[in-house]
């Protein structure tokens, strides 16, 4: 089933998240569908806050990417319980995008790898270290489950110049071509 994401300006998408419990009703749904979401809004990353929850998963799917980025080759899945548990002190700078800001990009300065731990969808812990776009897109969506969006990673200047912008999506002025939940 196809998810309403849920646009700048919700208050899910501020709120702390909560770990998923191995017990978690439907995960294997709720993940199945996050996934035909992504799919049909065209993106490669979506945390539960952009669809309503406040938990901390999300999913990605960086495949489409392969040609530019070969280290997204196989790139698909879920993260469940995700930590960061270190950063590559070389950083770089790429201009993102996010489904739950649409018609915004900005160049967002990351840490170029991080090493992190998660779950699977079947409770099995990983710990593994993200290079390239594969830590971008980690860390991307990372953000969403810690209730950030990446214009708080924009410096103040470029945050006054795309201020209307957030201000259109708030009030419900911009209309994605996905499905979404509108604000009130």
């Amino acid at each position: 089933m196809i998810l309403p994401i849920f646009l700048y300006g919700q208050p899910v998408l501020r709120k702390e998240t909560e770990e998923v419990p191995a017990d978690y009703p439907d995960l294997r749904v709720l993940i199945d569908d996050m996934f035909e979401t992504l799919t049909v809004a065209e993106g490669c990353g979506l945390a539960a806050p952009q669809v309503g929850k406040s938990l901390r998963l999300f999913v990605v799917d960086g495949t489409e990417l392969k040609e530019e980025y070969p280290e997204c080759d196989g790139f698909k899945q879920p993260f469940i319980n995700p930590e960061i548990l270190e950063e590559s002190e070389e950083k770089i700078a790429y201009s993102e995008g996010c489904l739950s800001l649409p018609g915004i990009s900005e160049n967002v300065i990351r840490p170029k790898s991080v090493l992190v731990r998660y779950q699977d969808i079947n409770g099995e812990e990983h710990e593994e270290w993200l290079e390239g776009f594969r830590s971008r897109i980690f860390q991307h969506e990372y953000d969403h489950i810690e209730g950030n969006v990446f214009t708080d990673r924009i410096s103040p200047i470029r945050r006054q110049f795309v201020k209307g912008k957030l201000m259109n999506i708030a009030k419900g002025r911009t209309i994605p071509k996905y499905k979404f939940k509108k604000n009130v």
